[in-house]
């Protein structure tokens, strides 16, 4: 049902993973200077007081449907990518993703990307906002379940770039799990919550493996 994805650094995707670890672990959070050889994209002009930046997130559309992290982390050479969330419709890879990259000033370079070729298509690329990554986080559960995500109660709110409303799903996506891990693993991690097996959606590839990531209803 999931897209299986081929990754560089042999297919578990670790080399991302580790790469947004780096990125917690040096403090650069979505706003921050980020490390790595794109140095010329980390001077930010944004001199963010009276309000948070923007989220820093970008939808493609047009994509090959045999495309992986690793393609779009290549289409976007020299960028910092934190997540790409590949969207799903019918259990089926709809060609369109969202790609979260390390802060606001690098969704500029890659608009510059917009209509530009990733094999013999050519992709778009859209500005897009927290909200919409968010939904589309929660839609893929929905895949999962075969229709829509649960909810315990009402949606709270809260404001993306000073204006826009943004609802929280209640829906937490884990990324860089062991491949052996269960739901009763799950469980146990989040065991300071109260949380049952039936609300944990662990993603498998097309030959029934495991990806290394799961979604949790809370």
């Amino acid at each position: 049902m999931f897209y299986r994805g081929k990754f560089a650094d042999g297919g578990d995707g670790r080399e991302m993973a580790a790469k947004r670890q780096r990125l917690a672990d040096q403090g650069s959070s979505f706003y921050g200077t980020s490390p790595g050889s794109s140095y010329m994209y980390n001077t930010s002009p944004y001199g963010y007081v009276s309000q948070p930046p923007p989220f820093p997130v970008v939808r493609l559309r047009g994509l090959p449907f045999d495309c992986t992290e690793a393609d779009v982390a290549e289409f976007f050479h020299g960028l910092d990518i934190v997540d790409v969330l590949f969207i799903h419709k019918g259990g089926k890879f709809s060609g369109e993703a969202f790609c979260v990259l390390s802060y606001p000033l690098q969704v500029d370079f890659a608009l510059q990307k917009n209509r530009q070729n990733m094999g013999r298509r050519y992709v778009e690329v859209f500005r897009s906002k927290r909200q919409e990554y968010y939904k589309a986080i929660a839609n893929e559960v929905s895949e999962a379940r075969g229709g829509s995500p649960r909810r315990s109660g009402p949606r709270a709110k809260s404001y993306d770039d000073g204006k826009d409303s943004a609802e929280h799903t209640g829906v937490l996506r884990l990324r860089g799990l062991p491949f052996s891990a269960g739901k009763d693993d799950i469980v146990e991690f989040f065991k300071d919550f109260v949380l049952s097996e039936d609300s944990i959606h662990i993603t498998m590839n097309s030959e029934g493996r495991p990806t290394g990531e799961a979604y949790v209803e809370f």
